[in-house]
């Protein structure tokens, strides 16, 4: 046993695990002991046996299986986890337990699986035990279907789903084995006992005998249903309930077991479908068109064959259901008419829902194929129709049904009024509305008057049925016109009708209570016509709970209880004259009656004043009204002539009818009279009176059909205008309900063609005020009038838009309650009021146009034909206008071209669709099934254009239909199933938009839920969201439980992801809108107002379960901190107050507390809402310490998402909701994330009113509120983005008040986001952002900014591209150019790049910001934008010049610039707040405390500078003035000046600037030169040229003449764009200052080593310049222009002859290069260009030897890069050409073949035109090379050694250097190297240095300057052209200084070393130009090869340096700007600094 012991120690769960079995059946057993011993379900114990519990079952050894059986049981029946091995251990029980020998072991493993059953898990044993009957082992099968029925027997048919069971049993009857066929009838005999008959059709096709023998088992069973005798674990109290009856023996009465009786289960779900249409015979289509009757009975034997089958698949039936149509319409022979009949009942039976889409082109032809006479055709015809009525609904029959209750033929009318009877007995209150109903009992009460005996009877079943369904109050008010006989014989067929249901109707009980539950819905009106949604809740409540109370709200909500019999129309016989007579001499003095028609009118009138009398004073009752106006209508009735008279007469007509039973019989009486006086002028007042009085009694409906006829009928013009004056104000009086419009639109028609103006102006009034009510589809009646007209007509209602009818004042009276209470019902629950407007509406029958031949053309092959089909159809329909729904066979047509393979048509016919939805109105819902939903097949499409346009046409068929029948069925749910990305995100984005809108969906939308779930895991990222965003909306219809129990079909995996994201739709779900109220007594508010006030509360959606107060107003706020308060005004207003008091801005607590409760409505959740109020009081934000940077924290080290995205995706949303749960108010929280947008807006109001307060805390959260905020910006609504913004207004306002300043981390996950919404459409959108991030510089450095900005230039929105623009010239307007981050020229050219878009809007942006920088800092830009395209830059120049007329010219001070400067500290990093120095300083310098504290990641600046701000902030008494420039004592210049012995500290690298004030002064003047001040430039002239005409003097300039040239460059460009412009600047002083430029160059140029220094660049443009200004005509015009044209000539002679030679070439080639490809520049410019080359060719011979060939070489292959030889040709001149060849031959003539070796700059030479054009120039002058060696001056060797073999040189040079090696040879060697060095300008010594000590190198450096300096007395190595040297020349020498420059500039060296910088030369870091060799020579003086910077780049570097210099410059002289330099290395000497400053502050005092 020593093995036992081992295992004994081991914990439980490793035994069970062990090798050895009888260490698991040990293990097993203390694991049954463990089981039942813990308490705890949910206990972490359970975790650990998760993964064995599948091993327990499945045990190998059976004695330890049994065991493990036991245990695995007691973990099911107690783990709260077990759940989660469902499918494992019952797959394990079904494969290794059921076929074990042992009985015990099967009936555990049994019970294992009813104990997961129990434990919710039904669904997936049913799978699993279903897939154990197809297993090979007839024991495993057995043992499986017992456990089927064992658990059916104990759980009942609700837990144990049928259908697959039953579709899987009929296989087990025909297994081998006995025992399976045995186990399979005791299972169907238990599924008989739950299901019954409902059975039997699935079991049709097993054996005879088998069938025999069950039907004999279940005859025995007994009749009372099963009971379910075990139950789940949530059912509880089921389980308690059972147990009871038990106990008591079963003694329950029968009404509790019929709730819980099964709902009987439809066989049809059972069933399998069958594809019947590939079975159909091949020539069906053929055979059915055949003459003879035999074929045509053949083909339809087959097909009624295959639609016996009970259930089909769903397919196309189209061309099927057609076929059949045509033989049951035309076919003579009858016998194939039954037959087709049976065929479609066939079809209809087994397609059900889906056979809906062919209802309606079937059910006409049946219904006219009644005329039959034959009862064996008219009785299939009724299965036929019956079968369909099944497949849609009543409203989709209703109008095929009217149209043929009218036909002639008794037999139609007979049948159809019994189909209807049979259909109403299908229908329940709720589908059968009192909409659809009007209609069809009007119809019927025709009928009931018929002439033949069997259509009467007929439509007296029909109203009889529909009163049982309805009950008799609904259809009461239809029958008002029927006698009593007819009345009892309907109500005698009533009491007969059985209907399906019929024991549940008996008590009635059932039957009342489901409308009384749905009370609200059942009002049926539509959301538009609803009163605010307070009351309906109020009213739903009251309804449901019980009797309404009294009082206002009572009388609405139960309007339609209180239908009194007085409610009832008041009607009465016509009386004749006699008896008229009669009654009214026992109510009227004797005298009044015989002087009425007495000859003397005073007579009269004493007879009218005692009938007035009379009439006043008698009793309601007793009043005979017909008989009193008959008596004032007697002679001469109203042919009075005195008007007294007429007027009494008048006034007694309104007496009577305001005070007795005035019937319509007496109105008729008198309306006749009326009309005819109102356009009297005396007598028209009391007329329109009495129609007012006669409209309250008799409706105003009826009576102003009547007068308006009459009116019409005469032709009195002034009465017909009256008549319409009236009716205007009656109806705003009366309000609009239930007037015809049809009944009089055509009087109005004639009225406005009228001739008399009155009228047509009457006319157009009454149309205004019946536009307020019916809106815009009014309109559509006037569509044809003339133009004039029409115009006319909208002018009044343009006058009418956006006024809201006004509050009825008068009503009907007897029929006011009945009234309220139908108004509502008739409104369809979708349509309102617009439909009943469409239903107005004439419409055309189109449905004869819709030929055969049109459709086939639109089916035909060609698409061109197809397409002209579709013309036709659309011209058809927009030809009608308005049309009913019959249109033909058009729709199959059109849906097969919404699959058309082109495109175009697809869309065509989506047009076509939308046309026909506005056309057909209403009338569409029909085609839905057929039409519609292929509408959302095409969303499937995979291009763009053709979605959106499926997408508008669904919108459009919405609008018309509503959104319920779309719902129905489970068409939706087939298109979900289609795996089309597409589609599937199209249309659940749809439903996502539709379902918050709807009150009640079909039950069949649930059919879509496990499309929706396969979405949720939909391989695209956007079905998955679309998914997610529509699982609220399903859920808000269908409840979370019924959509968590669907999710038991999903794998487990797929399961709990879809669990969890239902648990967060749960959170968000929308609450459905609430029913819409009906208006009260004293209100029948018209629709407009209501839904006016109803916007105006914010549309709120009311959750039903709380009816809370104080959602009623949109903001929250006031209403939030104080319970409501009683309402003001004690009596509840009426709605029209209540709009006022939503629209007006009243003050919150008033406006809101006052809506919160009016009138009994609030009374009963007051209390709730109260108690919410209280909880929202608290603060809305929470101030933890510290949280904010502890998120930071979180997000650096990557704990949590960085907010960066393109769309949000949900794990940021989910990130969000976390970090704010903590922070901010839980039921804020829920407002910001729920699903309906106007919580948020509700949610950012009450933040706006917190803001002020909770201050602190809004900082404290500023991040996460800043985050969410960025999620609203990716929301498409813009109610929610205006309050956004609105928002962040003030939030910005607050913080910049506060002095917060915002972090990095909060302006990343901000800043970028609100950049995005710049580019919004709308322009008040993009006014607040800009407005936003202006606030923004406030609180984040402008420069920080400017980068995110720049990040917004890239966008693709054109918009936001422009407007980012815009803001960025903002930027450098208010801040300088410091701003423009990293650098202003990487910046500038970015932003320069925009001058050259597509679109205007961000061209002209780019343009002012450019324009902007001009601005700030003058030509400089024209450096800083880089290259340009020509067009974009005559662009910016021509754009540059506008603005610089436009601006001021006033001379640009140094002070004001300094000014702008003190406003706007130019480096926006100094300091955050810039506001203006005017402040006290002592809060400026804490802010900036503040500033430095806050934000410790800016570089600081040293404190030095920032005493030095303060001085100036305190200081403003003195004005800045800069020191006089002509001050500076030029000797000076010349004075030695004393240098401290080196010492090695570090050296600042503004060592020479700093030290060196001869080079700063001049740096300074020459940064004077470019000034816009002409003269500022003139004085710096001048002071520059003195320098220069002194010879001894003249070499302080050497270093900077490119600098000299720029600016000069520069300023000649100013005076071009700007000077020569502005009409306000002298010309003398610009010729004066052209002057001074020229002399200097003069000078400059006169002096041979100064001039050789300009660079190649600087030459080009300062060429240009020269030529531009000798071509510039505004010069020559002026009389010293010639002058001064002459003075350039000469100069640019002089710079050609003296600048350097190779720098000269290669700047007239390239600018030759520019001038050509630019086609803006006149060609003369060109020309003069080519003539300066030319002399440069001749002077050639004399300078070949000092130029650098492989450098002019290069530009000429650059140039014949651009312009080829063949390019060169087609250029109008050929001088280019010419010139270009010339060069070149001179060239070779020069040099021989050895040209040829001089390519080596060029890179790619086989590329190169050049080569080739070199050699042929060569081979044609090869005999003539000799003799150009042989010169006769010193140089005459120098090209044959020039090109000396490599190895020759490097002897050579090897030889020298050994020579200064060795100390005797080192003078000699130095000497021999600098000969060398002269000899050879461009050797390289490069490799010879390279290796030496960097000490060597500086030795040989001093050695050579030295022997410069000796021979030629001067400091400058003329080969050093391209390269000035700071630091180093710009010193003036003396001997005693000998070493200096070198000593620092070594050390300079080493600095650079140690810090990792290359040694190169100054100007290549700011950018060589691209063929400048990489690295070049440590030693710049050594360079062999002088560098070519491209011109830009050369500026560029100048520039900068100018900046440098000018900015030190005004620190030395104290100026005041607050600018400051910041030192570029870390090793800035400070000391020196300080030293500086203290001398600066003693200067000032």
């Amino acid at each position: 046993m020593g093995d036992d012991s081992e295992w004994m120690k081991l914990p439980i769960d490793q035994k069970c695990e062990h090798k050895v079995w009888k260490a698991r059946l040990n293990g097993y057993e203390e694991a049954v002991k463990l089981f039942q011993r813990i308490e705890d379900e949910k206990s972490p114990e359970w975790g650990k046996y998760l993964g064995l519990i599948k091993k327990f079952v499945t045990d190998s050894n059976a004695v330890a299986q049994l065991k493990g059986l036991e245990a695995a049981l007691a973990f099911v029946e107690n783990a709260h986890v077990a759940g989660k091995t469902t499918g494992e251990v019952v797959s394990g029980v079904v494969t290794k337990v059921f076929n074990q020998p042992k009985a015990r072991a099967k009936e555990l493993g049994m019970d294992i699986c009813l104990m997961y059953i129990e434990i919710e898990k039904a669904e997936v044993v049913q799978d699993e035990l279903l897939k154990g009957l197809d297993n090979k082992n007839p024991k495993i099968v057995v043992a499986s279907i017992e456990t089927l029925r064992k658990a059916l027997s104990e759980f009942g048919s609700k837990i144990v789903t049928l259908k697959p069971v039953v579709k899987v049993l009929p296989k087990q009857f025909e297994s081998r084995e006995k025992a399976v066929r045995d186990e399979a009838k005791l299972l169907a005999v238990e599924i008989y006992k739950w299901i019954r008959d409902a059975l039997r059709p699935s079991l049709q096709n097993i054996t005879s005998v088998q069938l025999k023998e069950l039907e004999e088992e279940w005859v025995k069973l007994p009749s009372s249903p099963p009971k379910q005798s075990r139950f789940l674990r949530s059912q509880q109290e089921l389980k308690a309930k059972f147990e009871q009856q038990q106990a008591q023996g079963g003694e329950q009465s029968d009404g509790e077991d019929e709730e819980d009786a099964p709902a009987a289960v439809d066989p049809y779900e059972l069933l399998e479908p069958v594809e019947i249409l590939s079975k159909m015979p091949k020539d069906f289509y053929d055979k059915i068109e055949a003459k003879k009757w035999q074929e045509r009975k053949e083909a339809l034997e087959a097909v009624e064959a295959l639609t016996k089958n009970p259930k089909l698949e769903n397919g196309d039936y189209g061309d099927l259901v057609r076929a059949l149509k045509k033989v049951v319409g035309k076919d003579a022979n009858v016998m194939l008419v039954s037959m087709a009949a049976k065929c479609l009942a066939g079809l209809a039976a087994g397609l059900r829902k889906k056979f809906g889409t062919y209802s309606g082109q079937v059910v006409p032809t049946i219904l006219e194929k009644f005329k039959e006479k034959k009862p064996q055709v008219v009785q299939s015809l009724q299965e036929a129709i019956d079968a369909i009525f099944l497949t849609t609904t009543l409203q989709n029959l209703s109008e095929d049904i009217l149209a043929v209750m009218d036909n002639k033929n008794p037999s139609i009318k007979q049948q159809a009024s019994l189909f209807l009877a049979r259909s109403f007995r299908h229908c329940t209150q709720t589908t059968l509305p009192k909409s659809a109903l009007k209609p069809l009992c009007a119809a019927l009460i025709k009928q009931v008057n018929d002439s033949a005996p069997e259509v009467r009877d007929a439509a007296f079943e029909a109203l009889g049925t529909a009163m049982k369904v309805v009950g008799e109050k609904a259809v009461n008010p239809f029958l008002a016109d029927l006698d009593k006989l007819k009345l009892d014989k309907i109500k005698e067929c009533s009491e007969k009708v059985e209907l399906p249901g019929a024991k549940k109707a008996a008590g009635g009980g059932a039957v009342e209570k489901k409308p009384a539950a749905r009370a609200a819905p059942a009002a049926e009106a539509p959301s538009k016509s609803s009163a605010p949604p307070k009351k309906s809740q109020a009213a739903a409540g009251k309804m449901s709970a019980g009797p309404p109370k009294k009082g206002k709200t009572a009388s609405a909500a139960g309007g339609k209880t209180k239908k009194t019999s007085d409610s009832k129309e008041h009607t009465e016989t016509e009386l004749s004259v006699e008896a008229c007579e009669e009654l009214a001499a026992g109510v009227l003095p004797a005298s009044c009656l015989q002087q009425l028609d007495s000859a003397n009118w005073k007579e009269r009138l004493a007879s009218m004043e005692e009938f007035q009398k009379a009439v006043e004073t008698m009793d309601k009752a007793a009043m005979p009204c017909q008989a009193l106006v008959r008596m004032l209508a007697k002679k001469p009735g109203w042919k009075e002539t005195n008007f007294q008279v007429m007027q009494m007469k008048l006034r007694i007509v309104a007496l009577i009818a305001q005070r007795g039973q005035f019937s319509k019989m007496s109105a008729s009486v008198v309306l006749d009279g009326l009309v005819d006086k109102v356009g009297d002028v005396k007598c028209g007042g009391n007329a329109k009176e009495g129609l007012t009085a006669i409209g309250e009694v008799c409706s105003l409906p009826w009576t102003a059909e009547q007068v308006v006829s009459m009116a019409f009928a005469q032709k009195n013009p002034k009465n017909q205008a009256e008549t319409l004056n009236w009716l205007a104000n009656a109806m705003k009086e009366f309000g609009f309900a239930g007037i015809n419009v049809k009944g009089f639109i055509n009087n109005v028609k004639t009225a406005l063609g009228a001739t008399n103006p009155a009228v047509r102006t009457a006319a157009i009034a009454l149309l205004g005020v019946m536009y307020l009510y019916m809106g815009a589809p009014l309109r559509m009646f006037f569509e044809d009038e003339k133009p004039a007209l029409l115009a006319q007509i909208d002018a009044e209602f343009e006058k009418m838009q956006g006024q809201s009818p006004p509050a009825a004042k008068r009503f009907t009276k007897k029929a006011a309650a009945e009234d309220v209470g139908d108004e509502g019902d008739e409104a369809d629950e979708e349509g309102g009021a617009g439909h009943d407007i469409m239903d107005l509406l004439p419409r055309t029958d189109i449905g004869d146009k819709i030929t055969s031949d049109l459709v086939s053309k639109i089916e035909d092959k060609n698409w061109k034909i197809r397409k002209e089909g579709l013309d036709e159809a659309a011209a058809i329909i927009s030809e009608a206008k308005f049309i009913t729904a019959n249109i033909g066979e058009l729709p199959l047509a059109l849906k097969g071209r919404l699959s058309d393979s082109n495109k175009i048509l697809v869309q065509q016919t989506l047009t076509i669709l939308q046309q026909l939805a506005t056309a057909m109105g209403p009338g569409l819902k029909q085609h839905i099934k057929a039409l519609g939903i292929p509408i959302i097949t095409v969303l499937g499409d995979s291009k763009l254009n053709v979605r959106s346009a499926a997408l508008a046409t669904l919108q459009a068929w919405v609008e018309q239909t509503g959104m319920k029948d779309w719902l129905e069925g489970e068409d939706l749910a087939d298109e979900l199933k289609r795996e089309n990305p597409f589609l599937r995100q199209e249309v659940l984005g749809w439903l996502a938009e539709k379902l918050p809108t709807l009150r009640t969906a079909p039950g069949d939308l649930m059919l879509c839920i496990p499309q929706l779930y396969a979405c949720l895991e939909d391989r695209n990222g956007d079905v998955r969201k679309k998914a997610q965003d529509a699982l609220p909306t399903f859920m808000m219809h269908l409840g979370y439980d019924k959509m968590n129990k669907a999710t038991g079909k999903l794998k487990p995996a797929s399961k709990d992801q879809v669990v969890a994201m239902l648990e967060k739709a749960r959170a968000v779900m929308p609450a459905k809108p609430a029913a819409p109220a009906k208006a009260g007594k004293g209100s029948a508010e018209p629709s407009r107002a209501a839904s006016a006030s109803r916007s105006g509360a914010g549309g709120e959606d009311f959750p039903e379960s709380k009816a809370e107060v104080k959602k009623v107003r949109g903001g929250g706020g006031a209403a939030a901190r104080k319970p409501p308060s009683p309402p003001e005004d004690p009596s509840p207003p009426l709605p029209s107050k209540d709009k006022e008091c939503n629209g007006s801005k009243k003050p919150p607590g008033k406006g809101k507390a006052g809506g919160s409760q009016q009138g009994p409505a609030a009374k009963k959740p007051a209390g709730k809402g109260q108690k919410e109020d209280e909880d929202k009081s608290g603060p809305i934000f929470v101030l933890i310490p510290n949280a904010k940077e502890q998120r930071i924290k979180e997000e650096k080290q990557l704990k949590i998402l960085k907010w960066n995205f393109m769309t949000p995706r949900d794990e940021y949303v989910e990130q969000l909701k976390t970090q704010m749960s903590t922070c901010f108010a839980k039921w804020l929280q829920d407002e910001l994330f729920h699903f309906d947008f106007q919580r948020h807006v509700k949610a950012i109001g009450v933040m706006i009113e917190r803001l002020e307060s909770e201050s602190e805390a809004t900082i404290g959260c500023l991040d996460l509120i800043l985050k969410w905020f960025t999620l609203r910006f990716f929301d498409t609504n813009t109610t929610v983005l205006m309050k956004v913004l609105e928002y962040l207004k003030l939030l910005f306002t607050m913080l910049n008040r506060e002095n917060y300043h915002l972090t990095e981390y909060e302006a990343n996950s901000f800043v970028p986001y609100l950049i995005l919404k710049v580019g919004e459409s709308k322009d008040v959108v993009r006014k607040d952002v800009r407005a936003i991030l202006t606030m923004l510089c406030k609180v984040y450095p402008a420069s920080k900014v400017f980068p995110f900005l720049m990040e917004g230039t890239k966008s693709k929105n054109s918009k936001q591209r422009a407007e980012c623009l815009e803001e960025l010239g903002c930027l450098i307007e208010g801040y300088g150019m410091n701003v423009c981050q990293p650098t202003p020229a990487k910046s500038l050219k970015e932003i320069a790049v925009h001058i050259g878009d597509r679109d205007t809007s961000v061209r002209n942006a780019a343009l002012n910001t450019v324009v902007a920088v001009y601005n700030v800092c003058g030509e400089q830009v024209y450096k800083l934008i880089g290259n340009l395209s020509e067009k974009d830059m005559s662009m910016l120049e021509e754009r540059i010049k506008r603005s610089a007329k436009k601006t001021a010219a006033a001379p640009a001070k140094p002070s004001a610039t300094e000014k702008s400067q003190r406003e706007h500290p130019a480096n926006p990093n100094a300091t955050f707040l810039r506001k203006p120095a005017q402040e006290d300083p002592n809060k400026l310098n804490q802010a900036r405390q503040n500033a430095q504290h806050s934000e410790p990641s800016h570089p600081s600046i040293p404190k030095e500078f920032q005493l030095d701000l303060d001085m100036i902030e305190k200081d403003q008494s003195r004005v800045c003035e800069l020191p006089d420039l002509v001050q500076h004592k030029l000797d000076e210049l010349l004075e030695p000046i004393m240098i401290p012995e080196p010492k090695m500290r570090a050296v600042s690298p503004h060592f020479d600037d700093l030290h060196n004030s001869t080079a700063s002064t001049i740096n300074f003047v020459i940064s004077q030169v470019a000034s816009g001040d002409i003269n500022t430039s003139i004085q710096a002239l001048a002071q520059i040229d003195e320098v220069l005409r002194q010879e001894d003097k003249a070499d302080v300039m050497s270093g900077h003449i490119d600098q000299l040239l720029i600016a000069t460059i520069m300023q000649l460009r100013l005076i071009n764009s700007t000077h020569l412009a502005d009409d306000r600047v002298d010309k003398t002083d610009i010729f004066k200052l052209y002057s001074c430029i020229i002399g200097n160059m003069l000078s400059l140029f006169s002096m041979e080593a100064l001039a050789r220094e300009a660079s190649m660049g600087v030459l080009k443009d300062l060429m240009h310049g020269l030529i531009t200004l000798m071509l510039d005509s505004r010069v020559e015009d002026v009389e010293d222009g010639t002058q001064v044209i002459r003075s350039v000539n000469l100069l640019v002679i002089r710079v050609l002859e003296n600048s350097d030679q190779t720098n000269m070439i290669s700047a007239l080639l390239v600018l030759l290069q520019d001038t050509l490809v630019s086609t803006a520049g006149s060609p003369s410019v060109s020309e003069l260009v080519m003539k300066c080359l030319w002399r440069m060719i001749r002077f050639l011979p004399e300078t070949i030897n000092n130029i650098n060939l492989d450098r002019i070489l290069l530009d000429v292959h650059n140039f014949m890069k651009v312009f080829p030889k063949e390019k060169l040709k087609q250029l109008k001149s050929d001088v280019p050409h010419r010139t270009l060849k010339t060069l070149l031959h001179t060239l070779c003539k020069l040099t021989g073949a050895k040209i040829l070796d001089h390519l080596s700059m060029i890179e790619n030479r086989n590329e190169s035109e050049l080569e080739a054009h070199l050699r042929r120039v060569v081979k044609h002058s090869g005999n003539l090379s000799g003799f150009k060696n042989d010169r006769g001056n010193e140089k005459t060797g120098l090209h044959m050694d020039d090109r000396m073999s490599k190895a020759k040189v490097s002897d050579i040079l090897s030889e020298i250097f050994k020579k200064i090696g060795s100390k005797e040879n080192t003078k000699e060697g130095l000497t021999e190297l600098y000969e060398y060095k002269l000899k050879y300008s461009d050797a390289d010594l490069e490799p010879f240095l390279k290796n030496a000590s960097q000490f060597f190198q500086s030795y040989v450096e001093r050695g050579l300057r030295m022997i410069e300096s000796d021979r030629e007395g001067k400091t400058r190595n003329q080969t050093s052209a391209g390269t000035p040297q700071h630091g180093v020349d710009s010193s003036p020498s003396s001997n005693n200084e000998e070493l200096k420059p070198a000593v620092y500039y070594e050390r300079l060296k080493i600095l650079r070393q140690r810090q990792g910088l290359e040694n190169t030369s100054r100007q290549q870091q700011v950018g060589g130009s691209e063929d400048e060799p990489q690295q070049r020579p440590a030693i710049s003086l050594l360079s062999s090869k002088p560098s070519v910077a491209s011109s830009t780049d050369m500026l560029h570097s100048k520039l900068s340096q100018l900046k440098e210099s000018r900015e030190l410059y005004q620190q030395e002289h104290n100026t005041h700007s607050p600018t400051h330099t910041r030192s570029a290395s870390p090793a800035a000497n400070l000391d020196d600094l300080k030293k500086r400053l203290e001398r600066i502050k003693s200067n000032r005092q």
